[in-house]
C-alpha cells in the first residue's frame, strides 16, 4: 500500500451495553494501536455498532450503524479491510440469525475486494449443519483466521477448514489494561447498598452508600445473568451466597452487572433472596466502559461469575474465580487455566460452590502464584492477532 494509514472496519456485538463485548472491542483497539506503533502503521478504526453515537464518544472512533444497509456499505467501502471478532459471534444457540448476519458482513467485504480477518472468535455451538459450508466458504477467503480456544479450532476442522489455516490464541480481553490512574472518587464510585438499590429508580445510582474501607473485609464479586426459565440456578446461587455470608463475617458481596439492563435485574433477583445481609451487599450500577468494570473486578478478592468476561477480567488481574457454566465457552476458558466450573446451570450443587469459594478465599495468594505463568502467557499471546494483521498491511506497503 502506498500509505502508512490503514482504515480497518470492526464487526462484532458492539453497542449493546454488554461489558464483555465492549471489552473485546476496547482490547482489539488497544492491540491494533500498539502493534501499529511498533510496525509504523497508523490504524484508523471504523466500528460497526448498534449505537454508533455512543461507540464513537466512548472510544474516539468512527462508527456506523451495523443494521442499516446503507451505513454498513459506506463503512465497508471506506475501509481497507474488515476484522470480525472476537466473542461468540458464530453460534446458533441464541438465534438462528446470528451466523448469517456476521457471515454476510464478511461476505460483503470480500465482494468489495477487502481483506478479511477473524480475530480470536469463539466458534459454536453450531447445531444447524447447513451453516458448516457457509462458514467454511467465507473463512477460506479470509487472510487470517484465529480462534480463542482449541475446541473452536476443532469445530472448524470438522467443517473441513484446513487446520493449518487456524491459529489458536487467547481471548483479546486477556490483554486489556487497567487505566493508568483512577478517578478521585475511588473504585466504588457508583456502587450502592442492597437497600439503596431497591429504592433506585434506574440509571446510574449514586455512591453515597459505599461500604467503609476495612483491610480485613474480603470483597467477593458476583456476575450473574438469567438463563434457566425457572431461575433454579439463581435460586441455588442465592443459597450458596447466604451460607457464605453466614459463615464469613469478613465477606461482602459486590454484584457486577455486565449486560445492561438485564444483569441488573438478575442481580437484584439474587440480592432479594439474601435475607438480612443488606449492609454487606452492594450492586454497582450503570457501568458502560470496560476499563471501569475491570477496575471493579481488580478490587475483588474473589469473583463468582456466569459471564465469561467476568472470569477473564478476574484472571487478567490475578483474582481467583469460581465459574458457573451455562455454555461450553465457560468450561473452555477455565480449562486453559487448569480449572473446572464449580457449578453449571444444568446441575447446580450449592454446597460445592460454597466450598470452592471458601477454599479460594483462604488460598488467594497460593492460587495466584500457581496460575501466574499460565495467565502471563495468555496476556502476552493476546497481541498475536493484531500483530499478524499489521504485518499483513506492512508487507503490502
Amino acid at each position: 500500500m502506498g500509505s502508512s494509514v490503514v482504515k480497518i472496519a470492526l464487526s462484532g456485538y458492539y453497542g449493546f451495553d454488554n461489558s464483555g463485548d465492549e471489552a473485546v472491542l476496547q482490547s482489539i483497539l488497544f492491540a491494533l494501536q500498539e502493534q501499529g506503533r511498533e510496525q509504523g502503521v497508523q490504524i484508523v478504526p471504523i466500528v460497526l455498532s448498534a449505537n454508533p453515537e455512543k461507540t464513537s464518544a466512548m472510544y474516539g472512533v468512527q462508527a456506523y450503524h451495523r443494521m442499516r444497509p446503507g451505513s454498513l456499505l459506506r463503512a465497508l467501502r471506506k475501509a481497507d479491510g474488515l476484522i470480525s471478532g472476537g466473542g461468540s459471534l458464530l453460534q446458533d444457540a441464541t438465534s438462528s440469525k446470528t451466523i448469517p448476519y456476521y457471515l454476510a458482513v464478511l461476505k460483503i467485504a470480500q465482494w468489495l475486494g477487502k481483506p478479511t480477518f477473524i480475530y480470536s472468535q469463539g466458534i459454536g455451538p453450531v447445531s444447524r449443519r447447513m451453516f458448516d459450508g457457509w462458514i467454511r466458504s467465507v473463512f477460506k477467503r479470509c487472510a487470517y483466521v484465529s480462534v480463542r480456544d482449541a475446541e473452536s479450532a476443532e469445530l472448524l476442522v470438522t467443517m473441513r477448514l484446513p487446520r493449518e489455516r487456524i491459529a489458536v490464541v487467547p481471548d483479546p480481553v486477556m490483554g486489556l489494561p487497567l487505566r493508568a490512574s483512577r478517578d478521585a472518587a475511588g473504585p466504588l464510585a457508583g456502587a450502592v447498598s442492597a437497600d439503596a438499590a431497591k429504592l433506585a429508580s434506574g440509571g446510574v445510582a449514586g455512591g453515597a452508600a459505599n461500604l467503609a474501607p476495612d483491610s480485613a473485609v474480603r470483597t467477593v464479586g458476583v456476575s450473574v445473568r438469567f438463563w434457566n426459565e425457572d431461575r433454579s440456578e439463581l435460586e441455588a446461587l442465592s443459597r450458596s451466597l447466604q451460607e457464605l455470608l453466614a459463615a464469613r463475617t469478613d465477606v461482602r458481596l459486590r454484584f457486577l452487572p455486565f449486560h445492561l439492563p438485564s444483569d441488573e435485574v438478575a442481580s437484584q433477583f439474587v440480592i432479594d433472596r439474601l435475607g438480612d445481609h443488606g449492609s454487606r451487599v452492594e450492586m454497582v450500577r450503570g457501568i458502560a466502559h470496560p476499563q471501569d468494570m475491570l477496575a471493579q473486578v481488580a478490587d475483588c478478592d474473589l469473583l463468582i461469575g456466569m459471564r465469561l468476561h467476568s472470569l477473564i477480567y478476574a484472571a487478567s488481574q490475578f483474582v481467583p474465580m469460581v465459574g458457573i457454566s451455562y455454555d461450553p465457552k465457560i468450561d473452555q476458558f477455565l480449562h486453559r487455566l487448569g480449572m473446572k466450573a464449580a457449578a453449571s446451570t444444568a446441575r447446580f450443587d450449592a454446597n460445592a460452590l460454597l466450598e470452592e469459594a471458601q477454599r479460594l478465599l483462604d488460598g488467594k495468594e497460593a492460587w495466584a502464584a500457581s496460575s501466574r505463568a499460565a495467565i502471563e502467557e495468555l496476556k502476552a499471546q493476546a497481541q498475536l492477532p493484531a500483530q499478524r494483521i499489521l504485518s499483513f498491511y506492512k508487507q503490502k506497503k
